[in-house]
Parts: structure tokens; sequence; C-alpha cells
């Protein structure tokens, strides 16, 4: 489902700063080589994850669901100098395409990796985010969240994706697990007095929350 309309998102793409040539050509890459390109946060949505992380500067970093290293290097654009972002994938096999971007930024120092379930590997951080993207299993976002918050700044980001799910949230009585889990997750953030929620229907959804 296109939550805005197709020309309109065109003006807006062409009326708006461009992602570097970098980024189009990991894009090109992902599309042609990667199962699933449709998880790539692409050209608006990057531009939109670099606008919120130059406006907030953030230090350190939480990412869930690394895929090819697009959003990682949107929100890089915007991180403190001596800024860290944490990076978590389960996935091995695209650790390749990762470096292989990675190392050609100007963010290489400022990317740490890891390769695990996040729910195993997010308890044992002893950092404290002032930024967190969630972009990874549906089944988890509650989960991912409830730990990341606890680890967050006050007034810190808290970034999810694919919160409208192509429209299937507006479903009553779905048979999808994930399905169910989004609409779960959306309504416990607009309960949750810890944070300020807006989502935002751009490309799939994302909800912003800001701790309070």
């Amino acid at each position: 489902m296109i939550f805005i309309d197709e020309k309109i998102l065109k003006y807006s793409i062409k009326n708006s700063d461009p992602p570097s040539n970098l980024l189009n050509d990991l894009e090109r890459e992902t599309n042609l080589k990667i199962l699933q390109p449709r998880m790539l946060s692409g050209n608006f949505q990057g531009r939109f994850l670099s606008f919120l992380s130059k406006i907030s500067k953030p230090k350190s970093v939480i990412e869930i669901g690394t895929y090819t290293g697009y959003s990682a290097l949107c929100i890089a654009e915007g991180l403190d100098p001596n800024g860290v972002i944490h990076t978590i994938d389960n996935n091995e096999e695209l650790t390749y395409i990762q470096n292989k971007y990675f190392e050609k930024s100007n963010y290489r120092s400022n990317i740490k990796q890891y390769t695990d379930d996040a729910i195993k590997i997010l308890p044992k951080l002893n950092i404290t985010f002032d930024f967190a993207f969630i972009d990874a299993d549906k089944i988890n976002y509650i989960n991912y969240f409830e730990i990341i918050i606890k680890k967050m700044k006050k007034g810190g980001l808290i970034v999810s994706d694919n919160v409208l799910w192509s429209g299937k949230v507006l479903e009553e009585n779905s048979q999808d697990e994930e399905t169910e889990m989004l609409k779960k997750f959306n309504s416990m953030l607009k309960k949750d007095k810890r944070i300020t929620n807006l989502i935002v229907p751009l490309r799939d959804g994302l909800s912003i929350s800001q701790v309070n």
C-alpha cells in the first residue's frame, strides 16, 4: 500500500536533498543481488532518518536490523564525530555487503557490527543510547523496545519501522501473527507514559518515540 500519492512522493524527492552516490550504489546493489530488497530503507525514508539524526546529533546509537547497512549510513550522517552506531543483524551472509559500503564511507570507525540474535546481544551492552532504530522481526518489537528504553537517555529518540505494515494493521481479527503483534505494539506505544509518540505514514510507517 502506498500511503502518499506517487506523484506527490516523486515531487517531494525531486525537491529534497538527494542521497549520496555511495547510498545510491548500495541501493542499486541491494536491489540487484539481495533477496527482499524492499527491506531497504530507501531514498526518502533514508533522508528522513538522516534528518532526524542531524537534528538530534546522537553520540550513541543502537540499530536492530542492519540489513545491507543503508539505514546505518543514513543515521551516521548526523552522528557526533566521536559517536558510535551499534548495529545488530542475525544474517551473517549480509556482512560482506555491509562491510563493503561501510569501508567506502567516512563512518567505518563509527560503526560497530554484531552478528547474532539481538535479544541475546542487547542485555550485554552496558551503554546508554540517545537514538535507536528498530527494523527487524516484528514478533519481537515489544521485546526490543522494552530492553532499549531502559538504556535510553531522556529526550532520546526510538524510531520503529514498518508500523503500518502495508495497511494490514487496519484489519480486524487478522490471522497473521506479525500484523497482530504490530497492532499490539502500536497500541502499547500510544498508552506508554514513558514516551511521546508519533506515527508518520512515510513508506511503511515510522513510529517516532521520544523518551520523556
